[in-house]
């Protein structure tokens, strides 16, 4: 059994519905700051494929509890997402369990378009030491989003994960489980010559090995491919900037290639 629930500031519920297998939403009314989505599940540790709004691309997350939250961003927190995003008075939500032959195919593990600072029920989740000025165009959300438009800096479609500068800059995703990767992709942001970029960077696993990568001056996907490791969680660091006189590179994607752990297990 799957509910979702609306719920303002107050925690009034405004909206309750259920279903077995898929749950749908269809709320009439504008959200207000303050709104929050709660999706009820039945089970622990649990994969769903989630529509949270539905401008947005729809994703696979990992629930390890009953329920997981998504707040719904505020207007001034909203520079990150497309102008039609959580607008109007129809809005539509949609969530179902995932099945195994969708769990089975090697994917993205770090795509999680719904991802916040405040997500601590659904993973993949996003983190870093350091966000430009605190916006929301360059948290480090933004790196996990799907959204690869890299040509300028910005508001959505160009938001991306930014540094302030810092060259100790770091940004971590974790899981929230078990995975298998074999393959890196990182998307520079390449809004050159406002943006510098980075000539080396260093991926630390959980597993404890790293991955030491040279990077190039491009606006294109940048592949890196090892044997299979498994791990929970990793953090990308060490960035060494060019010579290039600009301060200010950014990341617009980083993609984690492989497969849910335990369902390799189930293939052995």
């Amino acid at each position: 059994m799957l509910k979702i629930k609306i719920i303002n500031q107050e925690g009034n519920e405004l909206y309750i519905g259920s279903a077995q297998q898929q749950a749908c939403c269809i709320y009439n009314f504008d959200y207000r700051d303050g709104d929050w989505v709660i999706v009820d599940c039945d089970k622990k540790n649990g994969f769903y494929k989630v529509r949270l709004e539905d401008t947005m691309m729809e994703s696979i997350v990992f629930v390890p509890g009953t329920s997981f939250v998504y707040f719904i961003p505020k207007v001034a927190e909203r520079s990150s997402y497309s102008p039609k995003s959580f607008y109007g008075n129809c809005h539509i939500i949609t969530v179902s369990e995932a099945t195994e032959e969708e769990l089975s195919q090697r994917r993205n593990l770090a795509f999680n378009p719904y991802d916040q600072h405040e997500n601590t029920t659904f993973f993949p989740h996003s983190s870093a030491n350091v966000e430009t000025r605190n916006e929301a165009t360059f948290a480090s959300r933004n790196a996990i989003d799907g959204y690869f438009f890299n040509e300028s800096h910005g508001s959505f479609p160009f938001q991306s994960w930014g540094i302030n500068r810092n060259p100790k800059a770091e940004f971590q995703l974790d899981f929230g489980r078990e995975v298998v990767l074999d393959e890196i992709v990182l998307t520079l942001r390449a809004d050159f010559p406002h943006d510098n970029y980075w000539t080396k960077a260093t991926i630390c696993f959980s597993d404890g090995s790293e991955l030491i990568v040279d990077l190039e001056k491009s606006a294109a996907r940048q592949s890196f491919k090892f044997p299979p490791k498994r791990v929970n969680s990793l953090v990308l660091k060490n960035l060494i900037k060019s010579n290039e006189p600009s301060e200010f590179p950014a990341l617009t994607q980083f993609e984690a290639w492989g497969y849910e752990a335990k369902i390799l297990e189930k293939g052995e």
